[in-house]
């Protein structure tokens, strides 16, 4: 078993993730390390194996801090914004008819998928916690107090509240290291996290020299797919030499250019946050809605009938997805270039203007076209979908193949599971 993997369970909770499938990947059990060693750049540090490393973040143990941090996402998609929540369980409302909260942190789960965000945390031990989400001149803030939490969002002048840490259990989690709406790994411990422990044989990891963060000095850890097929360039961790804690994650793409996923510290104290930090009392008029009211609607949204033998690091979105289709959902390969296969439900795929399920307007045919790549192959045909890191082909009999690799690499798998 890899060191990184000997952290205790409490502070390497699973959470769902931003970042897709193959880049946390199907994991494998060990960690292929590359022997290199840090021997030049700026500032000058001792040198340090990618092993060492990897030991000095899992034995980090910093209870205290306090920071500002600049997540920008790029996948090649616009924008959600505030949209974002729609697209989440139980955001907007429960299943029970009784209305949802803007300040709900479900709702919040998809908003740092895209787009670039300025995060202000802090930490002081266990139990208090508090992540700031600060946007065009408003703040969305989840405050973690003893057995307490609040989420605020002034944009609505709305509250989320739970009476214990307990009964938020379902929208926010602790990381260790702070607390954000649950499944957002949005600073660079918890983006670290996710990549080193689904890292395996196919990966290989190296320390590539050394860098500042935040006025900090600090070594560059780089993780990189061994496999051909992946979308996925390599990710540099720049990890504090002092403290071992990561100050800055950045995913770059196979294809080059701009990062996919770019989040590091522009400021970071190691000292104790005022105990005010964490205070917080509803403003005047502000419509606060009880954990419990939420909670009670989203057990609706619990898996049914799922596969009993999924990879322990699949994606909670994908167990978390609605419908009959997750039964058939199998993974391809393994690591960076993993692929997950499942069925749609009533086994069809997108409807074109020939197919059985009616015509499609000529226009909107063409704007469907217009969205993807058609292909053929042994599978017959269908339509690949594509961002700057994960594509999906959907096959005209209702298949879907989604990853972080390459089209041709969907194709293959679609020809192969014939």
């Amino acid at each position: 078993m890899a060191p990184y993997e000997s952290e205790s369970a409490g502070r390497r909770k699973a959470t769902r993730y931003v970042v897709p499938v193959a880049v946390v990947g199907v994991a494998a059990a060990t960690i292929g390390l590359v022997p290199a060693l840090a021997d030049s750049g700026n500032p000058d540090l001792p040198k340090i194996s990618a092993q060492q490393l990897i030991e000095k973040i899992a034995k980090s143990d910093v209870q205290q801090m306090s920071g500002t941090v600049k997540i920008s996402t790029d996948l090649g998609l616009p924008s959600l914004g505030g949209m974002a929540g729609g697209f989440t369980p139980g955001a907007g409302g429960s299943s029970d008819g009784k209305a949802g909260s803007s300040a709900d942190p479900q709702s919040k789960l998809m908003e740092l998928a895209s787009g670039t965000h300025t995060l202000r945390i802090a930490t002081d031990g266990p139990d208090r916690h508090k992540l700031s989400v600060l946007d065009n001149a408003a703040e969305y803030s989840v405050i973690h107090n003893g057995d307490e939490v609040w989420a605020y969002d002034s944009a609505s002048n709305e509250a989320y509240h739970a009476k214990d840490a307990a009964a938020a259990g379902d929208r926010v989690e602790k990381h260790g290291k702070g607390e954000t709406p649950k499944g957002v790994p949005a600073t660079p411990k918890e983006l670290a996290d996710e990549v080193l422990k689904a890292s395996g044989k196919t990966t290989s990891i190296s320390v590539e020299g050394t860098s500042q963060v935040a006025g900090r000095d600090a070594y560059k850890l780089l993780v990189k797919p061994k496999q051909t097929g992946s979308t996925v360039g390599g990710i540099t961790i720049s990890v504090d030499a002092k403290t071992g804690v990561p100050l800055k994650f950045t995913l770059t793409p196979a294809g080059g250019g701009k990062a996919v996923v770019d989040a590091g510290f522009t400021k970071v104290d190691f000292a104790k946050p005022a105990a005010s930090t964490f205070d917080f009392t509803p403003p005047k008029g502000t419509k606060v809605t009880e954990g419990d009211d939420l909670k009670a609607g989203d057990k609706s949204h619990a898996p049914k009938d799922l596969p009993k033998d999924l990879p322990k690091d699949m994606p909670k979105e994908l167990r978390d997805a609605q419908g009959g289709g997750m039964k058939d959902l199998k993974v391809i390969g393994e690591g960076w270039t993993s692929i997950a296969e499942l069925k749609l439900p009533g086994g069809q795929g997108l409807p074109t203007g020939g197919s059985a399920s009616g015509d499609v307007p000529p226009e909107a045919q063409k704007f469907m076209d217009a969205l993807g790549d058609h292909v053929t192959g042994k599978f017959g045909s269908g339509t690949v979908f594509s961002t700057r890191l994960v594509n999906a082909l959907i096959t005209d009999d209702g298949k879907v193949y989604a990853g972080a690799v390459t089209k041709d690499a969907l194709v293959k798998a679609a020809n192969a599971a014939q």
